[in-house]
């Protein structure tokens, strides 16, 4: 188990998927597979002997070229997924802002979603009540709370999942460039809050490609590439070896 002031403990963990392959150039090839007792296919490790701690208060930044296991990795430490090999130890309360919409029923309105995501979550029905109205305000989505959220825009949906998974007020919240499709007002809101958030002892693992982003707000950061940490370290520090990796010209150098 994590030593005491350690949020987030993730240890030499892989997760390795199963790619099926089943391209069928034939109408004959594609009926033979009937008959067939396998199928050909490879294992692809997405996240490859992993292993860093989070401790209680920092807000810790993924950042990495698309397809690089950072998502991965957030969605074993969130529990989506179960390592292939290794252990994930998560102290407190867990609120994961994983994927655009996930945790919402989309027949239901947002006021509705508002009751079943606290339920979900552990919270009675008066304890949600009493929280509704400053989710509702912090979302500033208007009269749409009483709106299907199949109806939301993008940038509606994260507002009330922001809202809703802060206000439950976790230990430990998961983000996954959600926050990109807001707009730049309400992100500087949301970061405010996550300031705060930090100030309480609260633990962020934050996933973005705003670098600027990244540097203003985590504390530390890690470099994801395939499947790997490639570097580990101080934002600035950190970033300009990633902008690096990438052939860039390294901005804002210190």
């Amino acid at each position: 188990m994590p030593a005491n002031g350690i949020a987030i403990r993730v240890e030499n963990v892989t997760q390795r998927f199963r790619v099926i392959h089943e391209r069928h150039d034939t109408v004959r090839e594609l009926f033979s597979k009937l008959f067939r007792q396998r199928s050909s296919y490879s294992d692809f490790e997405a996240v490859k002997n992993v292993s860093f701690d989070v401790p209680k208060g920092q807000m810790i930044g993924l950042i990495g070229r698309n397809g690089s296991g950072k998502s991965t990795l957030l969605k074993i430490i969130a529990g989506v997924y179960r390592p292939t090999v290794g252990k994930v130890h998560v102290t407190g309360s867990l609120a994961p802002l994983i994927e655009l919409g996930a945790g919402f029923h989309h027949e239901l309105t947002g006021r509705e979603n508002i009751l079943l995501n606290g339920l979900l979550m552990g919270y009675s029905k008066a304890e949600m009540l009493e929280r509704e109205q400053r989710i509702i305000d912090f979302a500033e989505i208007g009269d749409f709370i009483d709106t299907p959220v199949k109806q939301y825009s993008s940038g509606m949906y994260m507002r009330l999942a922001f809202s809703v998974a802060t206000e439950v007020d976790p230990d430990v919240l998961l983000i996954d460039e959600i926050l990109a499709v807001g707009d730049a007002g309400f992100q500087q809101k949301c970061f405010d809050r996550l300031r705060s958030f930090k100030q309480a002892g609260k633990t962020i693992a934050f996933v973005s490609h705003s670098m600027d982003q990244v540097e203003q707000h985590c504390d530390r950061v890690l470099l994801i590439d395939k499947g790997s940490i490639l570097a580990a370290g101080l934002p600035h520090e950190v970033i300009e070896a990633y902008q690096s990796s990438m052939g860039l010209e390294v901005v804002g150098a210190h």
